[in-house]
């Protein structure tokens, strides 16, 4: 199977197949071909998936797949090194921010409760020379809350001369990049505008933080852990560096399963610590997650908040109807035989694909979806739980799905870091700058994403 207008005569994805969905194509780095050694030389080179993969319109660009192949640990422990030099001037404050997804695999890896699991990472980071380690749900909940406000402004903007929805979810890089790469109108302006949490927390680090630290935000290296290679190429975008700050949101972005091998192949000393806070002397949050089986929910949060403001209706458990397959699931409000809302969930690119058949054919009956590149939804992501062939570690993602449920959820609407950022950060949560620094415009075929020099 080719990725939807692709021209070449033979498709470099493989074969869409259940024994072949984690097949990949890997792309010698240049420390590879330079035959270069260094601290942790040993550490794989990132890989591109291409059997799921939305990211390319008709197969990843070698240009790409060369700026991949170089996000890896080498830009990260090249700052580390810089930072132990005399050379002052060179120094950077280097944070890492963890996605939420991401803790369940360190805790089922190294045997460890979630809350254990955050310790030990942040430990070891630290033990390496980072200065902060930051928990990324903060910058979820801010996506999730900027998606809630859009989804009911749409819903009363909507007409059949006009439609606005169904509104489709934006917070899945791959899916984003397919979209505008391959499928523009009539999709992107479906597209919600929210930026995704990897963006958002790019803003709150080198905007928020830098600014209480009085820093500037080039002397902060930023650094994302994430579950995903598609986390690598949302960095490619070209509205990263947003109004708010001239450099980039993400430095580096590393999955979950580099740090893994980091890990394993150090012989430091570790002592847990705790995870730290943008607010400076705040002592440390509990672990909490959002209501999704594997993703940050924003299905379920739309879902109830768009039942109480448009319908007063209250929503308590979101009950999942499963349709096409375990990754296409639809959720209904029902009021005296009518449905109010219908929602769905699609997960993977052939179900994504069946969502954009209907949606170009005008036959969709759903308000909102959402869509994420893999199969599975985020826990499932290709750069952890995976064999060293490209195929999914099913024992090991069941036992993240089940660490991962038992995360007490936290909706975000009750948060009270995210209110009092709004009034300090934003300057409220209607003023300008909330559109600045939480919202996006998507490009269409034929305006590719920036190449910038990045280091991953």
């Amino acid at each position: 199977m080719k990725c939807e207008h692709c021209t070449r005569k033979e498709c470099s994805k493989k074969t869409k197949t259940d024994d072949q969905e984690n097949a990949s194509v890997e792309v010698p780095s240049p420390a590879q071909e330079n035959g270069e050694k260094g601290e942790f030389h040993k550490l794989a080179d990132a890989k591109i998936f291409l059997s799921d993969c939305l990211a390319c319109d008709s197969c990843v660009t070698a240009e790409e797949g060369v700026q991949v192949s170089q996000q890896n640990a080498k830009d990260f422990f090249r700052v580390l090194n810089l930072n132990k030099k005399c050379d002052t001037s060179k120094h950077k404050v280097l944070a890492v921010s963890v996605c939420p997804q991401s803790l369940p695999y360190f805790a089922a890896k190294f045997s460890l409760s979630v809350t254990d699991a955050s310790r030990r990472l942040c430990g070891f980071l630290k033990s390496l020379g980072v200065h902060y380690v930051f928990d990324m749900t903060i910058a979820a909940d801010f996506s999730i809350l900027e998606s809630q406000k859009e989804f009911v402004r749409r819903y009363h903007q909507h007409s059949e001369e006009e439609p606005t929805l169904p509104m489709l979810t934006s917070a899945c890089p791959g899916w984003v990049r397919y979209a505008e790469r391959v499928l523009g109108h009539p999709i992107t302006p479906h597209l919600c505008t929210a930026k995704s949490p990897q963006q958002i927390m790019g803003s709150l680090v080198k905007d928020y933080f830098a600014r209480r630290q009085n820093l500037s935000p080039d002397k902060i290296f930023h650094v994302i852990v994430a579950p995903c290679y598609d986390k690598k190429l949302e960095a490619l975008r070209e509205d990263v560096p947003t109004a708010l700050h001239s450099s980039r949101g993400a430095d580096c972005v590393l999955t979950s399963g580099e740090i893994v091998q980091i890990m394993e192949q150090s012989d430091l000393s570790v002592k847990d610590a705790a995870v730290d806070t943008l607010f400076g002397d705040q002592k440390e949050e509990e672990v909490r997650r959002h209501d999704g089986a594997s993703s940050d929910g924003y299905l379920a949060h739309i879902f109830r908040h768009a039942a109480k403001e448009l319908f007063n209706e209250d929503v308590g458990a979101v009950t999942y109807r499963t349709l096409r397959n375990r990754d296409f699931q639809e959720v209904t409000l029902e009021k005296n035989g009518e449905v109010l809302l219908r929602f769905a969930a699609a997960y993977g690119f052939r179900n994504i694909q069946n969502v954009v058949l209907k949606l170009k054919k005008g036959k969709f009956p759903y308000h909102f979806v959402e869509v994420l590149a893999c199969a599975g939804g985020c826990l499932s992501g290709r750069g952890q739980a995976h064999t060293e062939d490209g195929r999914a570690d099913r024992a090991l993602l069941r036992q993240m799905e089940g660490i991962y449920a038992a995360i007490p959820v936290r909706p975000p609407e009750t948060s009270t870091h995210v209110q009092e950022l709004y009034q300090e950060w934003l300057g409220g949560a209607d003023s300008p700058r909330v559109q600045a620094a939480l919202h996006t415009a998507y490009q269409g075929p034929g305006q590719p994403a920036s190449s910038r020099d990045i280091k991953w």
